[in-house]
């Protein structure tokens, strides 16, 4: 599994011009789900992001997480995280997982996020064409990937 985090002052979620999702500070997540993911790369991604110290202390220091500040997270599925372009110039997903597998890992994920951090994350539609406006803050943008646990 693998996850693109952005700390944002806020984000909104569209498709075909409806809003469907909305949060203030706190994480843009985009998620990308890998054949061969568990649900224990899933929960590792997940303890790992809510614990994660990306936003200011009172001193202006990454020091807090975002429950320590009680942001919001937004998480949204996307394939194309798994590219690989190591041949060619068009990419690759044969990595992707399957939707009928992929789908319900990306479910539980948001779910665990929520026990987590103890509110409703907003969420994307999995396999729709969304657009996401968001503005990062910092910036702040960190990677990271269950399979090689930094």
């Amino acid at each position: 599994m693998r996850i693109v985090i952005q700390r944002v002052t806020g984000a909104e979620l569209r498709i075909s011009g409806e809003l469907i999702s909305a949060i203030g500070p706190g994480m843009m997540v985009l998620v990308g789900v890998e054949t061969g993911d568990t649900d224990a790369d899933m929960e590792w991604i997940a303890e790992k992001l809510v614990g994660l110290r990306i936003f200011n202390d009172d001193g202006g220091v990454m020091n807090r997480s975002v429950i320590e500040v009680d942001g919001e997270i937004m998480a949204v599925s996307q394939f194309t995280l798994t590219a690989s372009t190591r041949k060619g110039k068009r990419p690759s997903y044969i990595r992707a997982e399957a939707p009928a597998l992929a789908s319900p890992m990306y479910d539980r994920f948001c779910l665990r996020l929520e026990q987590l951090i103890g509110r409703k994350v907003a969420r994307g539609v999995f396999g729709a064409d969304m657009q996401i406006s968001l503005t990062n803050d910092g910036p702040v943008t960190i990677i990271i990937d269950s399979r090689l646990r930094e």
